[in-house]
């Protein structure tokens, strides 16, 4: 890869390193932990509120597949983040921006127009998740090798994966239980967010405390004005090499996975007479969110563990393969639907060990990807790209499952595995990346 300079290495020797590394269970853990809790809740728990308050799959799908365009566009302002105000600050005043939006939520679900005014505060949240993003995954970066962010994704990868788990599956269940005690849905939702934000406020006040100041976490800009140093961002990472190769496999690695994250939760939802399997709303928050999340998380770990042992260039077929073999289980569950609940469980399980097996790997490329002098914005611009990924091919998933019926639906996303086999045999990997072997520069 272009673009290493002196700068993308220094940090593995300065004192800001040993002082991360002394501190690391105390905010690495937090961080992303913290970081999970807005992408789920726009991406994942925004569809399961609309399914219960009866939006049909169409506009669930349609609408909060575009709350992934913040995480798209946020590149564009990734540069800022790096340019202003050090890292350490952006991620401890947008954990309160975050909070308060999880109380105009809760606030706002009781009301007549619910889907416009909610709708309107989830884009806030895409907004500031976005932006919390950056400057966690910057602050994460800084003054770690390669070896050591290989290392250490497992802990970031595992708490980004618990925070799933609670939003998906304890927040989940909480709004089924509560709903089935008071038969009052709305006012269910509203406690989920109400803890959601005193969650993340009290996140605010520990990092404003616990954070570690790390030397080298300062604005960085090039000699010139503030857009010279935006375009020069920019036009460093297009200098990559093979940046063609890059750009397919961050858009096309999830290509299948993007659609079949939409309907999912929605087809478990669903009555039996339209295809679904028809489980409760807590049900789904045990199936989908405990069942299906500690196996995604068991699933990243173990390849995080392997990656470190062996490097990625080795696990990244095996990888590839565990992504996509797995989603075969949803065109069972389709054509059979089993109402043993614990199977149910154990089919979804399947399908997420592999998600997250396979995930991990595109973590690292992207990590690889971003390494040089602006690496928290190169990293933004990448994991853009990941949810434009996302974004494009989710949004019409809703109306295809609608004319195809859940089988054919999940028939297509198998099929839709195969760009995603296509770009992964066009990268290319060190043998040593992501080991104690790996090479100072790329």
């Amino acid at each position: 890869m272009t673009d290493m300079t002196e700068q993308a290495v220094q940090p593995q020797t300065n004192h800001a390193t040993e002082a991360r590394d002394r501190n690391v269970w105390w905010w690495i853990p937090t961080l992303y932990f913290g970081q999970g809790i807005p992408y789920a809740v726009a991406i994942t728990l925004s569809v399961i509120l609309y399914k219960n308050l009866g939006v049909s799959n169409t506009d669930i799908a349609l609408y909060t597949s575009w709350l992934y365009l913040p995480f798209v566009i946020k590149p564009l302002w990734s540069p800022f983040i790096e340019m202003f105000r050090t890292k350490r600050w952006w991620i401890v005043w947008i954990e309160f921006l975050i909070g308060t939006s999880f109380a105009l939520v809760a606030l706002t679900i009781p009301t007549d127009n619910f889907f416009q005014m909610t709708l309107a505060i989830f884009w806030l949240l895409a907004f500031s998740g976005a932006t919390h993003d950056i400057a966690s995954d910057g602050f994460y970066m800084l003054g770690l090798s390669q070896h050591e962010q290989a290392a250490y994704v497992g802990i970031r990868s595992t708490f980004f994966r618990l925070s799933m788990i609670t939003v998906q599956g304890g927040l989940v269940y909480l709004a089924g239980k509560l709903t089935e005690a008071t038969g009052r849905m709305p006012w269910a939702w509203s406690i989920v967010f109400f803890l959601l934000s005193a969650m993340f406020l009290g996140l605010f006040v520990y990092h404003s405390i616990m954070l570690p100041r790390p030397v080298n976490d300062t604005p960085k800009r090039e000699e010139g004005s503030a857009l010279r140093s935006f375009v020069a961002v920019f036009r460093r990472f297009l200098e990559k090499d093979n940046i063609h190769v890059v750009f397919a496999f961050l858009l096309l690695y999830r290509f299948a996975e993007s659609q079949l994250v939409k309907i999912a939760p929605v087809f478990l939802l669903d009555g039996r007479d339209k295809g679904g399997l028809g489980l409760s709303t807590a049900n789904v928050g045990i199936a989908y969110g405990w069942a299906g999340m500690t196996a995604l998380t068991v699933g990243g770990l173990l390849s995080a563990y392997l990656i470190s042992k062996h490097g990625m260039k080795r696990w990244l077929w095996p990888m590839a393969f565990a992504i996509h073999v797995p989603n075969i289980v949803f065109v069972y569950m389709a054509m059979t639907q089993p109402a043993d609940f614990i199977f149910i469980g154990a089919l979804v399980a399947i399908e997420q060990f592999g998600y997250g097996f396979g995930f991990t790997g595109y973590v690292l490329y992207m990590i690889m990807t971003a390494t040089g002098k602006h690496q928290t914005a190169h990293y933004a611009i990448c994991t853009g790209f990941m949810a434009l990924g996302m974004m494009l091919p989710g949004m019409w998933s809703g109306w295809l499952q609608t004319k195809m019926g859940y089988v054919n639906f999940f028939i297509w996303i198998c099929v839709a595995t195969i760009p995603s086999f296509i770009v992964t045999a066009l990268i290319k990997i060190d043998p040593a990346f992501g080991t104690k072997r790996e090479p100072a520069a790329s």
